[in-house]
């Protein structure tokens, strides 16, 4: 693969011939790290490396444990999640029945001739829960 790096300003530009291989790691980096390939190429051209601050062995072994405790945490948070999808999804359609049965109240008042009130709070609150 040919690469072209050509400047913010200017004419000039470099071409350069990649080899397949090291587009494969590129590639694999990409994936492994989720950037973008132009981002590797671009650190890799510039050198703007970072080394890290301690043991590599020791914060990957770290990062591991976090990993299971996000594993533990996401399965006691599963559940929950479902339970308040379900609460959710009552409260709409308690929402909606209240709807027409407001509805149907105020058809059945203005039938008898009665004041009609407007209940706006009921309604803001029946408008949340259809959201």
């Amino acid at each position: 693969m040919k690469l072209v790096i050509k400047p913010k300003k200017g004419f000039g530009k470099i071409e350069v011939e990649i080899p397949q291989e090291l587009l494969e790691k590129i590639a694999e980096l990409s994936e492994h790290y989720r950037v973008p390939e132009e981002k590797i190429l671009e650190i890799a051209i510039s050198e703007n490396f970072k080394e890290p601050k301690g043991d590599l062995k020791a914060l990957e072994n770290s990062v591991e444990e976090l990993k299971k405790k996000v594993g533990i945490l996401e399965k006691e948070w599963a559940p929950l999640r479902y339970k308040a999808y379900g609460v959710s999804e009552d409260n709409k359609l308690l929402a909606i029945e209240l709807s027409g049965l407001l509805a149907e109240n105020s058809q059945l008042k203005r039938f008898l001739r009665k004041k009609i009130d407007k209940n706006l709070e009921l309604r803001k609150l029946i408008q949340y829960y259809l959201r």
